[in-house]
C-alpha cells in the first residue's frame, strides 16, 4: 500500500525541508514546489492527501491556490501557511476552503495534530456517506435541506463557524452535527452557555487553574479547552462574554495555547471553535459591547438556523417526533392530533422555534383525553400563556389550591411565571432566569422539577 503524498507549496527552501522531514517522520510522502505555476502543474499531476501553501508565492498568492484546490479538487485538504500573527490572512484562507492554517515559526508538534486531523478527513470521507448524520436535523423544506447540506460542507473545514438563529431553533444540534460528521468526531464536543457561568469564575473554567492559584483552588484543574482538546469546544451565548472575557479568549484562539491561573507556562490546545447566540453580534460590534477582532475571528462562516415559521411544512414531522418519544419515555401509546389540532400547529408563528413546539406538544398530552390533542389542548390563543398547565381556581376565597393541595398550587403558581419569562424571552433560559430574579442553575432545577422541559 503506498504511502499518502502531501504537496508543500514555499518559496523558502528552509520551509520546505522542515515540512519534508517532519511530514516523512509521520509516514508520508512529500512533493514541493516552489511557486504557483509548479504548484498547479503538480496538482494536475498528482493527487494529494494534504496540501501545505505559503501566503505569499512569487508569481501569486497561496489564496489562488486555495480557491483552485477548493475548485477542482475539493478532496484534498489545504492548508495555509502564514506570518505569525497575520489573523486576516487566517481567515480570508478558512473563507476560501482552506481546512486550517498554520503560523510561521512552524510549531512541530502543533504541525503534527493538524495532520493527523486532516488524514483522519481525507479517511471519513471515502468510507462514510456525505450526509451521515444529517438525519437528525429533521424536516424535508427547502430551508432544512439545505441547512443540512451546508453542514456537511462545514464539517470538513476547521474554519470557525458563527451559528445564528432566534432561540429554540437548534443551534446546538447544528453544532454537534458538524462536529460529528467531521475529522474530529471521535474526540470531545464539550458544550458551554457563557451566559450561565459567573464571571469571576470564567477565567478558571475556560483555562484552568493550578492548586494553590486562589482560594478554594485545592487542586490542578483543566478548563474547558483542555477538556475539549482534539475536538470541539462550542460557545452557546459568546454574546454573553464579559470584554475582559473576550480579550482572553481571542488570544487562545490565536495562539492555540492557553495558561492556566497560577500557571507559568502555556499549554497547546488543538479545538476546533463553534459559537452561537440569539443576538445580533453585529449590532453589538457597533454598539462597543462585543469586540469586532473576536467577532471577526469566531465569524469566519456564518451558518443561519431558519425559525420553525420559515419551515411550516416540517411541523408535522417534528410533532410527531415529538409523541413518539413521550410514548417511548411513558410506555404508552402514542396520542394522537386531531386533524384540527395540527392544522393550528401549522398556522401558529412559533415565536419560541422548535423549543416551543416541543413543549406545547408536552404539555397537550398532559391536558389531553382518551390520547387524543385538540386545538384546546394546545392553549396556542396569542395573549394566553402557551405553557400554562394550571386551572383557576373555581371560587374567590383562595381556599381552593386544586386537588393537590398548597404544594400543587405553589407548583402551578411557578410554572406559570416561568412558562410567562420563557415565552416573554423567546424560551431563551439565561434571559429568562434574569428576568425570574432567579440564577440560571435555579431555572434549570426548577423546569426539571415542573415537568416543563
Amino acid at each position: 500500500m503506498s504511502k499518502p503524498t502531501v504537496l508543500v507549496i514555499d518559496d523558502e527552501r528552509d520551509i520546505r525541508e522542515l515540512l519534508t522531514i517532519t511530514l516523512g517522520r509521520m509516514g508520508l510522502m512529500v512533493e514541493t514546489a516552489s511557486n504557483v505555476t509548479e504548484a498547479k502543474q503538480r496538482l494536475a499531476d498528482t493527487r494529494y492527501a494534504l496540501c501545505f501553501t505559503d501566503m505569499r508565492l512569487p508569481d501569486g498568492s497561496g489564496q489562488e491556490i486555495i480557491e483552485l484546490i477548493a475548485a477542482r479538487y475539493p478532496e484534498t485538504p489545504v492548508a495555509m501557511i502564514t506570518a505569525y500573527g497575520n489573523v486576516d490572512a487566517a481567515v480570508n484562507a478558512l473563507k476560501a476552503g482552506a481546512f486550517d492554517f498554520v503560523s510561521k515559526p512552524v510549531d512541530i508538534n502543533m504541525l503534527r495534530r493538524l495532520v493527523q486531523t486532516a488524514m483522519r478527513l481525507a479517511e471519513e470521507k471515502k468510507i462514510e456517506p456525505p450526509s451521515a448524520g444529517a438525519a437528525k436535523m429533521l424536516g424535508d423544506s427547502p430551508a432544512i435541506q439545505e441547512l443540512r447540506l451546508t453542514i456537511t460542507k462545514l464539517a470538513r473545514s476547521q474554519a470557525p463557524v458563527y451559528i445564528s438563529g432566534e432561540s429554540g431553533v437548534g443551534k446546538e444540534l447544528v453544532a454537534r452535527l458538524i462536529h460529528e460528521q467531521g475529522p474530529r468526531a471521535s474526540s470531545p464536543f464539550v458544550p458551554v452557555n457563557c451566559g450561565a457561568i459567573p464571571s469571576e469564575l470564567m477565567e478558571s473554567e475556560f483555562f484552568g487553574h493550578k492548586k494553590g492559584s486562589f482560594t478554594g483552588a485545592q487542586a490542578d484543574k483543566d478548563g474547558l479547552f483542555q477538556a475539549a482538546n482534539g475536538g470541539t469546544l462550542f460557545l452557546d451565548e459568546v454574546a454573553e462574554l464579559p470584554i475582559q472575557m473576550q480579550v482572553k479568549l481571542l488570544r487562545v484562539i490565536q495562539e492555540k495555547a492557553v495558561r492556566p491561573i497560577g500557571g507559568r507556562a502555556e499549554v497547546p490546545v488543538d479545538v476546533r471553535i463553534l459559537s452561537a447566540t440569539h443576538k445580533n453580534l453585529a449590532k453589538l460590534v457597533e454598539a462597543n459591547q462585543f469586540r469586532q477582532d473576536l467577532f471577526y475571528r469566531i465569524n469566519v462562516i456564518e451558518l443561519r438556523v431558519p425559525p420553525l415559521r420559515e419551515r411550516r411544512e416540517d411541523v408535522p414531522k417534528l410533532a410527531g417526533r415529538v409523541l413518539e418519544r413521550l410514548a417511548t419515555d411513558s410506555g404508552q401509546p402514542a396520542a394522537r392530533l386531531t386533524p384540527e389540532a395540527l392544522a393550528a400547529l401549522l398556522s401558529y408563528a412559533f415565536p419560541g422555534n422548535v423549543r416551543e413546539l416541543e413543549n406545547v406538544i408536552e404539555r397537550a398530552v398532559a391536558l389531553c383525553e382518551n390520547n387524543t390533542i385538540t386545538p384546546e389542548d394546545l392553549r396556542l390563543t396569542p395573549h394566553a400563556q402557551p405553557a400554562n398547565m394550571a386551572a383557576a381556581p373555581a371560587d374567590d376565597d383562595g381556599d381552593d389550591a386544586g386537588d393537590g393541595g398548597l404544594d400543587s398550587y405553589i407548583s402551578n403558581l411557578e410554572r406559570e411565571a416561568i412558562m410567562k419569562a420563557l415565552l416573554e424571552t423567546r424560551y431563551n433560559k439565561t434571559a429568562a432566569a434574569k428576568k425570574l430574579g432567579i440564577t440560571f442553575r435555579a431555572l434549570r432545577y426548577k423546569l426539571k422539577k415542573l415537568g416543563i422541559d
